[in-house]
């Protein structure tokens, strides 16, 4: 685990998921999303919300080795100023157990206080074949700079 220091902006971690088709339907439940192109019973592979690809991306990037350990909680977006301060863009549909590469990269870092940092993270995940799924710039988060000392 790399503590608040050692973070560096510019910094890139790396992962790969997919979401089943039960994982999507516990979510689905779970959010109570109602959307016919979601509930298509006759397709092999389903359509994933986008909103689920996220909130796995973002539960990736809370287990990564550099990450777990730390005391984070996600505490917004700030949006990216080039997309009219809009934080995600969805590109191309995802579908249930197709493969996600994601990259993580640190875009910013700053101190909030004695024992707080902020750091901004850019999540990008890209299916196998090369097609850029999902782009969500400057999810922030707050970080404690040391660590609990169980870790």
């Amino acid at each position: 685990m790399k503590k608040f220091s050692e973070l560096k902006v510019g910094e890139e971690f790396y992962s790969t998921c997919s979401i089943s088709e039960k994982e999507l339907e516990e979510y689905l439940k779970f959010s109570r999303v109602k959307n016919v192109l979601l509930d298509d019973p006759t397709t092999k592979n389903k359509l994933v919300s986008g909103r689920a690809i996220l909130s796995r991306m973002e539960g990736e990037f809370t287990r990564l080795s550099q990450i777990y350990g730390n005391a984070l909680i996600f505490i917004g977006t700030d949006g990216d100023t080039k997309w009219d301060n809009k934080s995600t863009r969805f590109l191309k549909p995802l579908k249930t157990d197709e493969v996600l590469e994601i990259k993580f990269t640190v875009s910013s870092k700053e101190d909030v206080d004695e024992e707080y940092g902020k750091i901004a993270i850019d999540y990008e995940g890209t299916k196998q074949n090369g097609d850029l799924v999902v782009v969500s710039k400057k999810n922030l988060y707050r970080i404690k700079k040391e660590p609990p000392r169980n870790q």
